[in-house]
């Protein structure tokens, strides 16, 4: 039976009184050098702004805390008004910025979303943490391009530290090779597009196209 939706209020933070529940921070992944991009995903303005403070300000309507996840030397350019964590897990992509978050604050439940998601909406979170299941290591999308759980907007609960230090001591270092191997909870998306990054310049093309405009999205 497919899970039930239910109504959201907007502005409203999704923060459990049940103790028995980890509480929710919200995590943006923009510490990736953007190779393919040619320049830094996260800098890019889709909506007039930097794109890692617009992921930060939606995740801040639903967590309790919102960090933007960054390699070390990055940490100083971030806006004082939004929270660096810098990663502790250095060199190893996405994965070291969960786990150094996991690592920050063990009791929390972590509510990982990469920058590169420009057609991301507030329903699309909030249908995913509506149906968190806390006793799975991480609940997670479905893709809707290959099928495979979408490791870059996915719940990591408390205890799937300890899961991601187990696949790194035998080398495996990929989120989505990790939720497959998991005990995760694989939801599918009531909107797909939500859930399409862009890596590429083509792939900008592709969200220029769906937005139905032109927008500033080199950073200046």
């Amino acid at each position: 039976m497919a899970p039930q939706t239910l109504k959201l209020k907007p502005a409203a933070k999704m923060i459990s009184k049940d103790k028995h529940i980890p509480p929710l921070n919200g995590l943006v992944l923009a510490g990736g050098r953007s190779r393919r991009m040619g320049t830094d995903k996260d800098l890019i303005k889709w909506n007039g702004r930097e794109h890692r403070y617009w992921v930060a300000d939606m995740l801040n309507k639903f967590c309790g805390e919102v960090y933007i996840s960054c390699r070390p030397e990055q940490a100083k350019d971030v806006d004082a008004a939004y929270k660096p964590l810098p990663d502790t897990f250095l060199n190893m992509g996405p994965i070291g910025g969960i786990l150094s978050a996991l690592r920050s604050q063990g009791d929390k439940a972590w509510l990982v979303v990469a920058c590169d998601l420009p057609l991301l909406d507030e329903k699309s979170l909030g249908f995913l943490i509506e149906n968190r299941n806390t006793e799975k290591v991480a609940t997670t999308y479905e893709s809707p391009f290959d099928g495979l759980p979408e490791p870059l907007i996915t719940i990591w609960e408390p205890k799937s530290y300890l899961v991601l230090l187990n696949f790194l001591g035998i080398g495996n270092t990929y989120p989505q090779k990790i939720l497959i191997n998991s005990d995760t909870l694989i939801l599918k998306p009531k909107n797909p597009e939500a859930l399409m990054n862009v890596n590429t310049p083509e792939d900008a093309e592709k969200v220029r196209r769906i937005l139905g405009k032109k927008q500033p999205w080199m950073h200046e």
